[in-house]
């Protein structure tokens, strides 16, 4: 049964192959031609680019919340998210991961740490902070 399902699949697949032709499809370049004569050339590092963006609400970046990187810190503490949340570079992440947050240690301490911080209302020493320890 194994075999005629196969088959079947392979001859599928065949007619597929022979039915998909080169020649079908073209390439029309008097219209790519005309496209890029219309075309707007945008200057990347000019300061009216956002322009047509002005009336819309963009998405404004702040700070980490203490509270969100607390609960993280003590769910997924060893894995090293909350890390990634306080915007820690990749290589201490990744530390975090194969070492399972120093075996439970350094994630217990970042935990009490931010507990500290949530109650103090200031995280702002463990934003970024690139070290393996982050107090």
């Amino acid at each position: 049964m194994k075999k005629v399902l196969l088959s079947t699949l392979i001859l599928l697949l065949g007619a597929f192959v022979v039915q998909a032709n080169v020649s079908s499809y073209y390439l029309d370049h008097a219209a790519i031609d005309q496209m890029f004569e219309q075309a707007e050339q945008v200057d990347m590092f000019a300061m009216n680019t956002m322009a047509p963006l002005a009336g819309t609400s963009a998405a404004v970046v702040s700070e980490p919340d203490a509270a969100i990187a607390f609960i993280l810190a003590w769910f997924v503490g060893p894995l090293g998210i909350h890390r990634a949340y306080l915007g820690t570079s990749t290589g201490v992440i990744i530390a975090y991961i194969l070492t399972l947050g120093g075996c439970g240690i350094v994630a217990f301490v970042d935990w009490v740490v931010l507990l500290i911080g949530l109650v103090n209302n200031d995280i702002s020493k463990y934003i970024d902070n690139p070290s393996f320890f982050m107090w």
